[in-house]
Formats: structure tokens, sequence, C-alpha cells
């Protein structure tokens, strides 16, 4: 197929057989915890022996949809392990994808259902649609990945996939809050308009007497760094945790040095405490939420 490797994901589902078979082959309940597919319909089978021919629907926002259509066939091959093998395709003039096919695979172990994927696709638009391919194929396997482990929750804690879906949506828009702020409070008062305040309160302070711009320059780096991990690595407690420790240093060493601020509007205790708060609330939404890290994305090497 294409010259890179071929998406690959695998996941293990404490759960039965006969259960993961239905919630990945029935389209009403596959098309639930897919993020791949937004509505996955079965076409009528002239005999029950033919291909099961399907039509796929993936919403892309502002009302555009790409559609395509595929076949699968699936084989039970022992009675602990099954296979479904499926190719797709479109002519949708949007889709990178123009064909593809791929399989999936269920096997009994002794600590419940391997479940695993690998398939790989062409792709249109010559040498255009292979480097756009470069930005595309991992975020295919990750929203493959993602999946994966939102049907493992559903299987394992019965919690349902819309519940997944909106529990990550809050969870990366506290991650984006928090990186705005940092980002905002290292760039524009501490690196951009140092004379707006900042430069002054910490003269006034007498520290780093003769350094204050550079300490400033520096400790503004430091936020914006700071405030970039959170979009790199939101799925970390370490992260929230640092983020409340260096929230409460810098509430303390303010109030050490320059008490009457905390009685101005907008002052340095509703900012730590809202922020502290959205770490708080990260941190309890953790529990359980889908990662596309809990999946294997590499086949283990045969010795």
């Amino acid at each position: 197929m294409s010259k890179s490797k071929p998406i690959y994901v695998e996941t293990l589902i404490d759960s039965e057989l006969e259960k993961v078979w239905e919630h990945t082959q029935d389209p009403e309940i596959h098309q639930q915890w897919d993020l791949r597919f937004s509505n996955i319909q079965y076409f009528p089978k002239e005999k029950k022996e033919d291909p099961q021919r399907f039509l796929y629907k993936t919403n892309i926002g502002f009302g555009i949809s790409i559609a395509g259509e595929g076949e699968s066939v699936g084989e039970s091959l022992k009675d602990q392990e099954r296979i479904s093998s499926l190719k797709f395709w479109t002519d949708h003039p949007l889709s990178l994808i123009d064909e593809g096919s791929g399989y999936w695979k269920y096997v009994q172990t002794e600590n419940g259902i391997k479940f695993f994927t690998q398939y790989d696709y062409k792709t249109k638009f010559g040498y255009l649609g292979r480097l756009l391919d470069f930005l595309f194929k991992p975020l295919m396997g990750w929203a493959t990945a993602w999946s994966f482990d939102c049907l493992r929750l559903w299987l394992e804690k019965e919690i349902p996939p819309g519940i997944s879906f909106m529990r990550s949506i809050f969870h990366y828009i506290l991650s984006f809050i928090l990186a705005f702020i940092w980002i905002y409070q290292g760039l524009v008062p501490k690196v951009l308009y140092q004379e707006a305040g900042e430069l002054t309160l910490f003269k006034g302070i007498g520290w780093f007497q003769g350094h204050e711009e550079l300490f400033l320059y520096s400790l503004g780096t430091v936020q914006i760094v700071f405030g970039l991990l959170f979009l790199l690595f939101s799925m970390t407690r370490w992260l929230h945790f640092m983020n409340i420790f260096a929230l409460l240093c810098l509430g303390v060493g303010a109030l050490m040095s320059q008490g009457i601020l905390f009685a101005a509007p907008f002052n340095p205790t509703t900012i730590t405490i809202a922020m502290i708060g959205y770490s708080v609330i990260a941190l309890l939404n953790l529990r359980d939420l889908p990662k596309a890290s809990n999946c294997k994305r590499k086949r283990a090497s045969r010795r």
C-alpha cells in the first residue's frame, strides 16, 4: 500500500469474546465508540455467505461529511480466535484515502480478549497526498487507539462512549485554559510589556537589583514553556500536581512581597484559586479517561 508503515493498535479487554465481537461487528454499536466513523450502515446480503458490504460516513465539521464504502468478512478460526478482514474505498473529492484494507483479530487469553487491528491505505493527490499523510496517518492511529480504549472502558467498567467523549472534551478545554493562562502571563506582562507593571513591581520589591529585566525575561520564558507542557502532556498527573505546587509558591511569594496586591481587582488570589481548581478537576477527571497511550502501537517482534 503506502510507503509508510501500516497502522497497528492492540488492546486487552477483560470481557467475553462474544461481547467484544458484538460491540465491534454490530454497526449501530460500533459507530458509538469509534471516532473514525459518524455513521455505519450495512447493506442487505443476497446470500448469507456473501461479504458484508457497508456504507460509512465521517463528519469533519461545518456540515461536511466524507462517505465511502467497504466490505468485510468475519471468519471464526478457532473456538477462541476470530478474525474480520475488510477493504474500503471512497471517491469523495475531499478524502485523502483512496482505498485500503486491513483486519480485526480477536484472541481469547487468560486475562481477557486480545483485540487488535492492522490496516493501511493508498492516498490520493499524488505527492501532495503522500506529504499530507505524514500528518494524517498519525492522527488516524491516535483516533484508532483512543477508540479502542474507549471500547475497553465501555465493556470493562460500563462507561458509555458518549460520557467518555464529553469527559475528554472537558479535559482538553481545561488543559487549553491552563496553557493559555501560563503562556499569556509569561509572554505579555513579563516579556513583551514589562513596563506595564511587572518591572515596577519587582523594582519595588528590591530583589535582583539591576537585573530585574533579565529575571522577568527568564521567569516569563519558564512560564511559557510550562504552559506548553499542558498542550503536550495534559494526560499526566504529575503536571497538574506541579501546577498546584507552583501556583501555591507564587501565591505565597506575592503575599510576602506585596500583600496589597491581594486587595486589587482580579488579584493573585482569584487567578491562583481558579487555576488550582482547574487542575483539581482535571485530576479527578483523569480517572478512567480513554487514552490512546493505553494501547500498544507496535506489533511484538517475533523471534
